[in-house]
């Protein structure tokens, strides 16, 4: 898929920030508050899709799971490879329990962000990910006690310049 940044207009930002509060808004009603037609907002949504800008996925609420444990990981490589970083996002993009997976300047190379059903299930996953990979040099595992805020929106254009 291409990479390259979508171009947006006024429109896309004002329909982008609405779709990330409510993916189930009506055509129409999201036509309305932006000043588009419902046919519009249409084109403007499959355009969306098409460069990949918007997937729609159901987002649960782990609190109300009850059953979800919580850890972020601190990953630090032992050798400097492109193939060998290559393997490592595969893998990561591979686990299901793998939520989120950056890569960091500093001391640690990775932050993976982990989503399991209990610290048994959390060590099993560590295990497997970290230790049965032969370019770790560590790696540090830091559950999460409770989650502050946990959140999908991103923006969509730079932030005003203040006026003096």
């Amino acid at each position: 898929m291409d990479r390259t940044p979508v171009a947006l207009d006024e429109f896309d930002h004002r329909l982008l920030e609405l779709l990330q509060r409510d993916s189930a808004a009506t055509l129409t009603t999201l036509g309305e508050a932006v000043g588009l037609s419902a046919s519009a907002v249409q084109r403007r949504i499959t355009r969306y899709r098409k460069s990949g800008l918007l997937r729609e996925i159901a987002v649960l609420d782990a609190r109300l799971l009850g059953t979800t444990t919580l850890a972020t990981v601190l990953v630090a490589m032992e050798r400097e490879s492109a193939k060998l970083h290559a393997s490592f996002h595969a893998r990561m993009r591979a686990a299901p329990e793998v939520q989120q997976c950056f890569t960091l300047a500093g001391e640690w190379d990775y932050l993976v962000i982990l989503a399991t059903t209990g610290v048994a299930h959390c060590r099993e996953v560590a295990d497997r990910l970290f230790m049965d990979e032969g370019n770790i040099k560590r790696y540090e595992t830091r559950m999460v006690f409770e989650v502050v805020k946990s959140g999908l929106h991103l923006p969509t254009r730079l932030p005003a310049r203040r006026r003096k």
